[in-house]
């Protein structure tokens, strides 16, 4: 009963702001059913956020003592075990000493367009911020969180918004839309956050993305921690991948996180 009256107070703040929109909470349980049928690699855990149960997808490593944890945001429609990228983060970087907590984020209908999805980020901020603190509580030292599209600008909305205690942030395909929406001000954001900030696009990302390149790099430009890579010869969906951007993240995050202080 408290939780829901939380709930209900959040949703009547934000309404007053005009941005209260609840989300598609059934086709998040239906994802989760499918991929609770066929999980092979993991375990499933149920987090809380606002009044709300959400899916996490858990992934340990083999070794007695790892670097730290990766919490992985999905894109715009997606879910916590999407094929290919999605999946690949969360299953390979644990084989690099890295556990991943791969989070499912707040979901419009089908057929919302990426403008509908920005009232939804304060949700998408608690879930972020109750994602740090179960590794926290599960004695993580080292969090970094990794976004992927609009999951990237959910990632850089959060980290620019609250003081979470994370080591690092990596963006992959980060879109800077041209909206006014106070959720979507991407460079806004980038110029809030201190922390090391890896920006990954590829060759043939999307055009938001390609545009605002040199954008990004100007708003990181007092952040003495962020990096920009392109990944050459691919798109925004990462299809002939074949392990380069998990590379990419374990190794940049190999000299930039101090793993000894991982637990």
């Amino acid at each position: 009963m408290k939780s829901r009256l939380i709930v209900f107070v959040l949703c009547l703040i934000r309404l007053l702001d005009g941005v209260c929109v609840a989300g598609d909470e059934k086709r998040e349980a239906e994802f989760a059913a499918a991929i609770n049928r066929t999980l092979t690699t993991g375990k499933a855990v149920w987090l809380e956020a606002e009044g709300k149960r959400f899916l996490g997808l858990y992934t340990e490593i083999e070794q007695v003592f790892g670097n730290g944890v990766v919490i992985i945001v999905h894109d715009m429609n997606g879910h916590p075990d999407q094929k290919q990228l999605i999946y690949d983060l969360r299953s390979f970087l644990p084989e690099h000493n890295w556990a991943t907590l791969s989070l499912q984020m707040p979901l419009r209908e089908v057929g919302a367009a990426r403008d509908d999805y920005y009232a939804l980020f304060p949700e998408a901020a608690a879930r972020i911020q109750a994602g740090i603190n179960y590794v926290k509580g599960n004695g993580a030292g080292n969090v970094v969180v990794v976004g992927y599209g609009l999951g990237g600008l959910m990632g850089v909305y959060a980290l620019s918004a609250q003081a979470a205690d994370i080591k690092a942030l990596v963006t992959i395909s980060l879109p800077v839309p041209k909206s006014e929406n106070k959720a979507a001000q991407t460079l806004a954001f980038i110029n809030k956050i201190k922390i090391p900030m890896l920006d990954i696009y590829s060759e043939a990302d999307l055009p938001d993305v390609m545009e605002s390149v040199r954008e990004r790099r100007l708003a990181a430009k007092d952040n003495k921690g962020y990096r920009q890579v392109k990944i050459n010869d691919e798109g925004h969906a990462h299809l002939h991948d074949e392990g380069m951007l998990v590379k990419r993240i374990y190794s940049w995050l190999g000299v930039t996180v101090d793993t000894d202080s991982a637990y």
